[in-house]
Order: structure tokens, then sequence, then C-alpha cells
């Protein structure tokens, strides 16, 4: 047990670690009667330009646990905190059979590590390459236009997160999140993730968790197949018999579909099986791209280039008749990369390193789509996302361009870029287009209220020269494959829908936690197989 102190100032440019003898002396303690500190949270506090500071939380435990209990109950912002790691308690009799885990981004690597932990042996089928040729794969595509649709931004090892700036935030309150966090640290992620408001890897640091993850999955006795993409599930009398890859069918009574929210081959089957799916709202819209220094501007005023701030970043929404416009996924000192995964069609997504230390800033501009703009059917979502990347295709006129307007010409209606000070960092080059052709009108109206509402909140967000490079339509898986209470699909005993493909996380985090809630579903069912 221990207590948590919550709001402790530590002014700009003083170490945030100070926060826990802040903490002591705040409550009148001496160090002798601490056992041991640490910071909790970090977060910075920039609302008064003449006052940013850190806003820390810094956690305690006494010697004297009757003290900490006192403590808690007299002092304000002051609570008792218990860990409370995740239960992992294998029940009744042995499995038939080990579990298949179909994919290896967030969700399907945690269920598998969880699983490998306690016995299980999983094996995993992941379509993509290891993430060593997969980032090969990926650069050769950034260089020449020659798109591997087996192997991308958005499928390999990693999943799409692979490829980002390796955000952490999350929003759900589940006490797996923490659990996660302390994995992620304990294979090579930064160790301020499990202080930082807002933590993030980088792409480049999370490569190397990602390897050392694969490695302690196959230390544990379990097996991953690379280039190995699911073709078929057999079901009998109500549950899951085997499924099928490469000409082999593989028994099993345990198959998680971890498979991300680019699957569309998958969801066919799906729907071709009967399974129970349904469309699901997600958003779409461009990336907006700025320059760092003017993000800094905007945020910290004169303060901006200050040492010891971090560099800017934001989160800007606004709600208009029950749906959303908002930015998302944004990348400090990153990079709008190319991230299609079929032929003849054209995607973006955000990507940035630990360091963060490009010239531009980047992140989505989307707003929110449902069954009012692509109809109820199930397919809806995707033949909607694939309209908008072929369209994009077009407007960039091949080869894998994007196409490109700027702020000033996007909030006027009319077409081409105004290339100032922005230079698009998108690898595969843009061309001037008109959004208003790609967009439908009510999505191009929700983004251009959204940029103008945003230069009003963050200054120079509307700037003239601010570039759009679309299109961005991989924000969230665009079904939900249903699942009940015991985490199975209602047609089919130990077939589990998991993660973001199958529309119940959004981001690393809650991806990697929903892994672990289906691996403890799965050993609550059966113990290891012998």
């Amino acid at each position: 047990m221990a207590i948590l102190v919550q709001n402790i100032p530590v002014p700009l440019g003083e170490d945030p670690a100070t926060a826990c003898q802040r903490a002591l002396r705040r409550l009148g303690l001496k160090p002798a009667q601490l056992a041991e500190s640490h910071l909790a949270k970090v977060s910075l506090d920039a609302r008064r330009r003449d006052r940013v500071r850190y806003v820390c939380s810094a956690e305690l435990a006494l010697r004297d646990p009757t003290l900490e209990e006192r403590l808690a109950a007299r002092e304000q912002g002051v609570r008792l905190v218990r860990e409370t790691p995740p239960a992992f308690a294998p029940a009744g009799a042995p499995l038939d059979r080990r579990p298949v885990v179909v994919g290896l981004g967030p969700a399907g690597m945690f269920c598998a590590l969880a699983l490998a932990r306690e016995g299980y042996r999983p094996l995993v089928l992941e379509r993509g390459a290891p993430v060593e040729r997969r980032v090969a794969a990926v650069e050769r595509f950034w260089r020449t236009g020659e798109l591997d649709p087996a192997c991308n931004v958005q499928f390999g090892e990693g999943g799409a997160g692979t490829f980002s700036d390796g955000k952490l935030t999350t929003r759900i309150g589940d006490e797996r999140c923490g659990w996660v966090l302390r994995q992620l640290a304990a294979f090579g992620a930064p160790e301020e993730i499990l202080h930082r408001a807002k933590p993030h890897i980088g792409t480049d640091r999370l490569r190397q968790v990602v390897r050392r993850v694969r490695g302690e999955i196959l230390r544990l006795g379990g097996e991953i197949r690379f280039d190995t993409r699911l073709e078929g599930i057999e079901i009998a009398g109500g549950r899951v018999v085997s499924c099928t890859t490469g000409g082999e069918n593989i028994p099993c009574s345990r198959l998680v579909l971890a498979v991300g929210h680019s699957a569309r081959d998958t969801f066919e089957l799906l729907f071709d099986k009967g399974l129970p799916v349904e469309a699901k709202p997600f958003s779409v819209g461009v990336r907006v791209e700025h320059l760092q220094r003017e993000i800094d501007r905007g945020l910290y005023g004169d303060l901006a280039g200050d040492p010891h701030l971090p560099v800017g970043e934001y989160q800007l929404s606004r709600r208009v008749d029950g749906q959303g416009v908002y930015t998302f996924c944004m990348c400090p000192g990153g990079t709008v990369v190319p991230a299609a995964s079929e032929e003849g069609g054209v995607v973006v997504n955000g990507m940035s390193e630990y360091a963060r230390s490009g010239p531009n800033a980047n992140s989505a501009l989307v707003a929110g789509v449902d069954s009012r703009d692509f109809g109820q059917d199930p397919r809806a979502g995707i033949a909607f996302q694939r309209q908008l990347e072929r369209a994009a295709f077009a407007l960039g006129g091949g080869g894998y361009r994007a196409p490109c307007q700027s702020a000033d010409a996007f909030l006027a209606g009319r077409p081409g870029a105004n290339f100032g000070r922005v230079a698009p960092s998108y690898a595969l080059g843009v061309t001037p287009a008109d959004f208003s052709r790609l967009f439908p009108p009510r999505v191009y109206g929700m983004l251009q209220l959204g940029l103008r509402d945003f230069g009003r909140k963050l200054p120079g967000f509307d700037a003239a020269d601010t570039l759009l490079t679309g299109v961005e339509t991989r924000t969230s898986s665009p079904v939900r494959i249903l699942r009940g209470e015991d985490l199975c699909s209602p047609a089919a005993f130990g077939l589990y829908p998991c993660g973001e493909g199958a529309g119940y996380a959004g981001g690393i985090v809650s991806a990697a936690v929903d892994g672990v809630r289906v691996a403890q579903a799965i050993m609550g069912s059966g113990r290891p197989p012998r």
C-alpha cells in the first residue's frame, strides 16, 4: 500500500523528480519515515504563460502503514493506492489445443505474451513480416511507390502503431493499463512512460520493443508464423474447430481475431460466414501540417524555445449536431507518411521518432462519419473508405502521390496549394488539389469548420500556408465484430474478436489491454493444454 500525493507544483526548469521531496514537506514528514517513493504523474500546465509549470503526483510508501491511512483521511489531495495487477488464473479442464492468435499488433502481441507466460504456448499467425523485414518493405514503398499489399504500414509485426508516434495515452480507466505500461518499459520503452501525462515511445524505439516482446513469446514456447494470412474459419455445433491458412487446416478450440482495422479480407470472410458483424462509426479527413516552431509559439507564446519545455503538442475538438471534428494522433516533429495497404488507393498517416526533432508537426484533422454517410450495411463503411482512397489516388495523379491543399485555398473553397513556410513531408510527393472534389459536402464543411475553430483556439493553426494532405481514413475500424460477456462471438464459442480491428479499442494501450482481457478469458475457460 502507498499514498498518492496530487497537485504538486514544480517550477519550470526544476527536475520534476523533486516532487517527491516537495510531497514530504507538504505532509510534514521526515525522510526517515519514507520507505520508497517515485513520480506517479508529470503534466505541463501552460494555461498561464506567465506561470508555466509542471504539476506532479508522487507515490509515497511509508514505513508506518497506519500513518498512510491517517494522512489519506485528513489531507486534501492525498489518497491511498493499492496496486492490483491483473489476475492470471488458469481454471477448468486443460484445453485440447493451444490457442491460435491471428495478428501481431498490440492486441495480439499482448494476448500472446500473457498466454505464453502461463504456459499456453500460443500459435500466432501474422500476415505481414517481422519488424526488421517490414521496415525495409515500408521504406522501399516510400522511396519507389512499390507497395506490398501483405507488408506495409498497416500489416506486419507491431501493427499500424509501429509506424506512428508510439503514443500511449488512453482514456480507458482499466487497471490493466498500468500493467501494460510496465511491460513496455521492461522491454525497453523509456521509463518516463510510467509517469508522463502524455507518454510516447517513438517509432524508432517502438520497433526495438516489438522485437523483444517477440523474443519473449518464443522463449516461453509460443510459435509465430509470419507471412501467414488467415484464409478460413470452420465452425461446428456453435464452436470454432479450426482455421485455415496457406492451404493448411489448423485445429483449434480458441481462436483470437486481433487482425487490426485494415484487414478488409478478414472482415469479408466473417460476412460470408454469417458471423455477427455491424457497421461502426469512424472518422475521415486529412493530415494537417505546420512548422513545429509555430505550434510551440501558439502554445507557449514568448516562452517558445525554452529548453525546459517539451515539444508542443495539442488535441482539439468541436461537436456539431451530434458529430465531432477533431485532431487525432498528433505527431510533434514528425512526418506525414504513405500508409496504403491496397493498390490504387492513397492513405496518409503520421509518424515521429522519440526525439520529435523534425521541423514539421502534423496531426489528423478528421470528422466523424456514420450510417448517415455510408448506409447501414456492415460492408458500407469499408466501401466508403475505399471510395475516398481511390479518389485521393486519382486526385494525386497516380504513383501514390497525395492530393494537397493549403489552408487558405481550403477555407476559400478553391483548388491549389500555397507552398510557403511549410514544406510537405509526404515522401512520395504531393499534388495541389481541391478537397471539395474528394469529400462529401457535410464532411468537407465539418473540416472547414474545425480548421477555423481550431485557429481561434491555437493561434496559427489555420495560417494560410498550413498544408492539408489526404486522405486519412484508417482512424479506427469501420466494423464491430460482435462478442458477448464471455468475449466470444455469439455465433461461435472460442472465437474471440479482439482489439482495434474488432471495434473494441482505439490506440496502442487500449488494444493491448483488450488483448490481455481476452487472454484472461481464455485462461478462465481452460488450463494450458498438456
